[in-house]
């Protein structure tokens, strides 16, 4: 799931994930977006490809699942955030039973950054949010509220413990030992970890998702999902529709770095890759931005952070993209606390004809 603002670093239909090259698709692995995607919509093969997923997740079988990719939970209005879920899976429960309905979102997320891993707690807070919202019908109770559990995979360590697994909860600070159960969990998945007392099907798999290969696929569940992944790279069509949307991405992101930095991050946020959009970011400043209007975004980016704001929240309610507000938050803590306009625009002007040349 991704916020609107943040189709514009990266792609979502794309096989690309951080480097700029074009990467091969026998090349993938499972945190690639574009093979994740395409073995979970892959006819008669994705929803047992999840199926397996979540039972090596949760150490049991899931049953009636319903699956979509790339779901789209829109805002409820034209200027509030929306969302789009990787892969959005509920298991269906029949009308009388007991067992509280779950909706599953489950993401493999390569940007390991230091902005993004700091602001990776707060993503999954407004995919709860979105998700909550959207899961109640009209009229209905809140106990009839469902479970919703967000499964974060990364080749990189979120917070730093070195766990293969953090599972996180709301809980009482005061009576930590207290129960409270609000049907939110979020699972975060580190490929590397060693800490923890975790199954071995789980960290095998967590293995074989980084590194998707056939010496990788040591259990009977492995081996099956290694078949279902050649075929999805087999098959003649997923490469068309991969070339395809490359393809696509270097037109758009072509036309981006024409028009300058408001219509090249219009154009090329649907099928932008992050490189691409940093490269267009620059690009667009440095040719579609008047020296005035550059120096009207600083000032009001550098009055945000005098009052402590984070770059997250400068960039939401500036309505500008992540990496632009840090970019010229990066500059502008070297001027602090004074804060000279003129100079912070500047310097931000020469690294971006630094980075085109």
């Amino acid at each position: 799931m991704r916020t609107e603002k943040e189709k514009r670093r990266e792609v979502r239909g794309s096989a690309v994930n951080g480097p700029a090259a074009k990467k091969k698709l026998e090349e993938m692995n499972l945190l690639d977006d574009f093979l994740f995607g395409s073995v979970v919509t892959y006819p008669e093969i994705g929803e047992q490809f999840v199926r397996i997923l979540l039972k090596t997740v949760f150490g049991r079988e899931i049953k009636h699942l319903s699956v979509a990719a790339q779901k789209v939970f829109y805002g409820a209005d034209s200027d509030m955030h929306g969302t789009r879920l990787d892969v959005y899976m509920e298991a269906d429960i029949e009308e009388n039973a007991e067992e509280r309905a779950t909706v599953y979102d489950m993401e493999p997320d390569q940007k390991s950054s230091e902005a993004d891993r700091k602001i990776l707690p707060r993503r999954v807070r407004f995919y709860h949010a979105k998700i909550a919202a959207r899961s109640l019908q009209a009229g209905l109770d809140y106990d009839k509220l469902k479970n919703v559990v967000i499964i974060m995979i990364l080749p990189f360590d979120p917070f730093g413990w070195n766990r293969m697994r953090y599972t996180v909860k709301n809980r009482c600070l005061e009576v930590p030992g207290m129960e409270y159960e609000d049907g939110a969990s979020t699972l975060f998945l580190y490929t590397k970890g060693t800490e923890g007392e975790l199954a071995e099907e789980l960290k095998q798999l967590l293995c074989y998702m980084e590194n998707t290969t056939y010496e990788n696929a040591v259990n009977e569940d492995l081996r099956k999902i290694h078949g279902m992944v050649e075929t999805v790279k087999r098959d003649p069509e997923v490469t068309v529709k991969y070339m395809r949307l490359w393809e696509e991405f270097e037109r758009r992101l072509a036309e981006g770095e024409a028009i300058g930095i408001e219509k090249g991050m219009a154009k090329g946020e649907a099928i932008g890759i992050e490189r691409g959009i940093e490269k267009g970011i620059a690009k667009g400043i440095a040719k579609g931005e008047a020296v005035g209007d550059l120096q009207r975004l600083v000032s009001q980016i550098c009055k945000k952070m005098k009052k402590n704001k984070t770059v997250e929240e400068i960039a939401e309610e500036l309505e500008e993209e992540v990496l632009v507000v840090e970019k010229i938050c990066h500059v502008a803590e070297k001027f602090a606390p004074e804060f000279d306009i003129r100079e912070i625009a500047k310097e931000i002007s020469e690294r971006n004809d630094a980075e085109i040349r």
